[in-house]
């Protein structure tokens, strides 16, 4: 087990992609605490996985305090902080209110932050074992790339991707290693809200029509799974990936790497 003895927080981990992450981490004997707002989060079902549930809205900075303080009191470090709550909201800039443009920085960039910046004395007491602490940001191929009506999301994951670098300069000297997962299109809550949206992705068309032609798109004819996700974030959390750091880890099944127009 690549985990052992090692304790874990992913925010987000009762939605689709946190959910894998945190039953990975506990087959790899990792103690998990599963932050989110609810114990069913989006996939409105709570399971008993073996983790630790706290409750925590990552865009209120007490709440990242007081997550910080129970881990200490518990574990009394952190070796591994996995950072995949997110929204994504589907309008241009011309649609988009102000309060949604804040509200999505709320979450995906200022919760990744207010996260990391409480956990970091933790993660200092993990790395100074011997071993390097893991921070894993989630950003998106849409921080490299856009679809189209993702504005807010696009930026706020450009941004995610900039602190990432930051982060991975600024900590790994403290034997802090810090990356971020670039996700494509993975089968979660969140895709199924696009492909029923009236944004970029439903747009009224047939479901099972939009989700072939998305898959038909990629190269390898799929999208992702959470699984997949999860078995990425599995390595850079262990120490086989004591290397890695200041990366943006595209997992996308080749979506990004063709030119688009070929497919005309």
């Amino acid at each position: 087990m690549k985990l052992e003895g090692k304790t874990a927080l992913v925010t987000g981990a009762r939605g689709g992609i946190g959910r894998a992450i945190v039953a990975r981490f506990i087959k790899e004997g990792a103690r998990v605490y599963a932050a989110d707002l609810t114990p069913q989060g989006s996939l409105a079902e709570h399971n008993d996985d073996g983790s630790i549930f706290v409750k925590q809205d990552v865009t209120k900075e007490a709440d990242a305090i007081a997550v910080m303080e129970q881990i200490g009191n518990e574990a009394g470090k952190l070796d591994i902080l996995v950072n995949a709550a997110g929204i994504e909201i589907e309008k241009t800039i011309e649609d988009t209110t102000l309060e949604e443009w804040n509200q999505s920085f709320a979450v995906n960039v200022n919760g990744t932050f207010l996260t990391s910046k409480y956990a970091l004395p933790l993660l200092r007491k993990a790395a100074a074992n011997g071993t390097s602490a893991s921070l894993i940001n989630f950003g998106s191929y849409d921080g490299f790339i856009a679809d189209p009506g993702l504005a807010a999301y696009c930026a706020t994951k450009g941004a995610v991707h900039a602190l990432t670098r930051a982060m991975a300069c600024d900590h790994g000297p403290e034997g802090i290693r810090v990356n971020a997962i670039c996700p494509g299109y993975i089968d979660t809550p969140m895709l199924q809200s696009f492909f029923n949206g009236d944004g970029s992705g439903g747009d009224g068309g047939d479901i099972e029509s939009l989700q072939q032609a998305v898959r038909d798109v990629h190269p390898m004819r799929t999208y992702g799974t959470p699984d997949d996700i999860a078995n990425l974030v599995n390595w850079l959390a262990s120490d086989e990936a004591r290397y890695a750091s200041g990366q943006l880890w595209v997992l996308d099944g080749g979506l990004s790497a063709q030119v688009q127009q070929m497919k005309l």
